[in-house]
């Protein structure tokens, strides 16, 4: 695979990786090298990663629990103590070897130990591959809520290396395709089609340069997401008032990000239909695609009327008003929608039925 340039960085596959990787620590010469992990990437990960790194460095390694749960506060003031307590300066780098949660969550702390030093990310879930990949976006949760702490940074680069997919559970797989399948929804509906024949790890392998071209492509337009960007939140909104919600919920079982993303992406496919016409045969498509693939979730009233409630608090917000991306028909997306109240019961309605 060829390099993808974004804003002021490269994204590297496979050797391609490796080789930009030792270049780069070979030029650059850091008092430190930090590499962060959780227990997965650990033990999953790291000794083959570090196996291809050459020259003579400075190693540090810090591990952080894995889960959306510990992405807080809590946990970036113990790293940044660690980066203290092990030496760290401003000529050091960290590199973030893990999913979407240590690569947001790493970004964050690079970004302001010592008002920033330089970071890599290497992201080793499907779902950070494709999304967290490209953007520069980093950040932790606020309690339940999610992302709302962190600043836009780009890394030094990204490196791809699709064979750390197959340390993963299966789960973890489909919640990141969830996020390529987003892409065809919101600019692709020939890619669409594509994906919703394809079936296992193997076949989304061959597609994941696509899906990070297309991201890559809105995000040149709007680095800081002032206008086209917001289209790749389409099924979030509500997706992400689900994942919250249920992460605290305490009796209900959590859901991974591309899981709620999924059922937010049924719902909006809806309230598309209701307010910019998408077509019946195309929110039949949405809603019969993701169901294939996703468990269905009951939503009892009180869990829709919490939900509700959350959704004022997402980021993507102005002026007091809940702001969704909708579809006028696949492949167009239509940002800053606002949605009358007495829709979102019947969107929940149509995921139920």
């Amino acid at each position: 695979m060829d390099s993808i340039i974004s804003d002021s960085y490269a994204v590297h596959f496979n050797e391609g990786a490796f080789k930009a990787l030792n270049a780069h620590l070979s030029e650059k010469k850091y008092s430190t090298v930090f590499i962060l992990v959780d227990e997965n990437t650990h033990e999953l990960c790291l000794p083959s990663f570090m196996a291809e790194i050459n020259g003579e460095h400075n190693f540090e390694i810090i591990e952080i629990e894995s889960g959306e749960t510990n992405k807080n506060i809590d946990t970036c003031i113990g790293v940044w103590e660690a980066l203290s307590e092990l030496g760290a300066d401003r000529k050091s780098v960290m590199i973030n070897l893990g999913g979407g949660v240590l690569t947001d969550m790493g970004g964050f702390i690079a970004s302001t130990f010592k008002r920033g030093i330089d970071f890599i990310n290497v992201p080793t879930t499907l779902l950070s591959m494709v999304d967290a990949s490209v953007g520069g976006k980093t950040g932790i949760d606020l309690g339940n809520l999610k992302n709302q702490i962190g600043v836009i940074n780009q890394p030094v680069m990204v490196l791809i290396i699709p064979d750390f997919l197959d340390t993963l559970e299966e789960r973890q797989v489909q919640s990141g395709f969830a996020e390529m399948l987003k892409h065809g929804l919101i600019q692709d509906p020939l890619y669409w089609d594509t994906l919703k024949t394809v079936n296992g790890l193997k076949e989304m392998k061959d597609h994941i340069l696509t899906s990070i071209e297309i991201k890559n492509n809105v995000v040149l337009q709007d680095p800081t997401e002032q206008h086209i960007r917001k289209i790749l939140n389409y099924g979030h909104t509500l997706g992400h008032a689900i994942e919250s919600y249920l992460l605290n919920h305490g009796t209900k079982e959590m859901l991974l990000h591309g899981e709620a993303i999924a059922i937010g992406m049924i719902l909006e496919a809806f309230l598309s239909h209701k307010l910019l016409g998408l077509e019946l045969s195309s929110m039949h498509d949405i809603k019969t695609t993701f169901l294939e693939r996703y468990t269905k979730i009951e939503f009892a009233n009180e869990d829709i009327d919490n939900l509700l409630k959350l959704m004022k608090y997402d980021k993507k917000n102005s002026h007091g008003k809940v702001n969704f991306v909708l579809l006028k028909k696949i492949g167009e997306p239509v940002a800053d929608i606002e949605i009358p109240v007495e829709l979102f019961k019947q969107a929940f309605a149509y995921y139920k039925e």
